[in-house]
């Protein structure tokens, strides 16, 4: 049976909820090569230029990704790297796509702003209909799409004003949510969006009005510690069955087991030091142009 088309019951669901069935569907992702990946400036908490960075390292860790969502299926276009663009393998931040519409990114950082043309620039040279925005917004990295919502994250980098301008390009209702701890300065590495409006999150990363509104919006989402949270366990990319996270992150993994998900483990260590992991160095393409 084709990987993409697997189906999977969980062998030991959790004792409140029954057995539960789940289906990986084929998706379409965006990624680009860390050939020039480097740690030369701090404009996170995770960075530090005093550390020396193995770019050969970052590479084969992530060919080892590029290569697992292949054998799981999936499509995977490849962005050509830039020389002095080190944070272009974070492609998630590079774009937000929802029904072959393409909302560019503008980066708060001028050591990132070149990404955004960049990246805009493959999405018109590949017939998708695009936006240069006009506030900023870091894609995928702040911007997350569920069957109902686009969640969108605010605090540290994208802006309120970049919420509105994606809710009037995509069409779809935005929930702008409040980050706190700067550790979690995007929405990826706070929240995950699992399959439809299933998600999980860590809830010490948002202000207590979000923590509410994600309460009442998503019931059953799956919380996770500070801990797991800290390992990078919530930048993951799902594909309804099969979850993609940095290995260490193991008590995610048993949660999501415990939710009839199945968990791959991936070491992503050296591109950790970037302040990204698994979802960070993908974007999803959703609808083909």
């Amino acid at each position: 049976m084709h990987p993409a088309q697997l189906t999977y019951r969980s062998p030991a669901p959790h004792p409140r909820s029954p057995a539960m069935t789940r289906t990986a569907r084929p998706r379409r992702y965006l990624m680009c090569r860390p050939t020039h990946f480097d740690v030369s400036y701090a404009i996170n908490p995770w960075m530090d230029p005093a550390k020396p960075v193995d770019t050969a390292l970052a590479v084969a860790q992530w060919e080892r990704l590029y290569e697992l969502y292949l054998e799981l299926g999936h499509r995977v276009d490849l962005i050509d790297p830039i020389p002095g663009l080190p944070d272009m393998v974070y492609a998630a931040n590079g774009a937000t796509v929802v029904d072959g519409r393409v909302l560019g990114a503008r980066f708060r950082n001028t050591e990132r702003a070149a990404e955004g043309p960049a990246y805009l620039d493959w999405f018109r040279e590949h017939g998708f209909t695009t936006h240069d925005p006009a506030h900023v917004n870091e894609g995928e990295g702040d911007l997350l799409l569920t069957d109902r919502y686009l969640l969108a994250g605010r605090g540290f980098r994208s802006v309120s004003a970049g919420h509105a301008e994606a809710q009037e390009f995509l069409g779809r209702p935005v929930v702008g949510l409040d980050l706190v701890d700067p550790r979690f300065y995007h929405l990826d590495t706070a929240l995950s969006v699992l399959d439809g409006d299933r998600i999980m999150y860590y809830p010490g990363a948002f202000s207590a009005g979000s923590r509410a509104v994600l309460a009442r919006l998503f019931p059953d989402a799956v919380l996770v510690t500070e801990e797991d949270a800290s390992a990078f366990g919530l930048n993951v990319a799902s594909d309804g069955l099969n979850v993609v996270l940095p290995e260490p992150a193991t008590g995610v993994a048993a949660k999501l087991r415990e939710h009839g998900f199945r968990p791959i483990g991936v070491d992503l260590s050296e591109l950790l030091k970037g302040g990204g992991s698994v979802k960070c160095c993908t974007l999803e393409i959703r609808g083909a142009a």
